[in-house]
């Protein structure tokens, strides 16, 4: 497997997971991880947030696309 690093972190888990899917839905392949024992403690998530994380050589794709908001789509403007 190659290398991780985490491109942003995000306070609550699902805020990372939104974000995850719009790099999944650009080609980019995301994690996100969170130290909440396994979902068994969710305050922890709230205390400690979630990250999410590429490989690293996509790590510049993923901030690229991160750093520039997606143009509306027809008719939502």
């Amino acid at each position: 497997m190659s290398d991780q690093v985490v491109v942003r972190r995000f306070s609550y888990r699902h805020e990372a997971e939104v974000v995850r899917s719009f790099l999944d839905g650009h080609g980019i392949e995301a994690w996100v991880t969170s130290d909440d024992c396994g979902s068994v403690d969710p305050a922890l998530g709230l205390v400690r947030g979630a990250c999410l994380v590429v490989a690293k050589e996509n790590a510049a794709r993923a901030d690229e696309l991160l750093e520039s908001p997606p143009e509306p789509q027809e008719g939502e403007r």
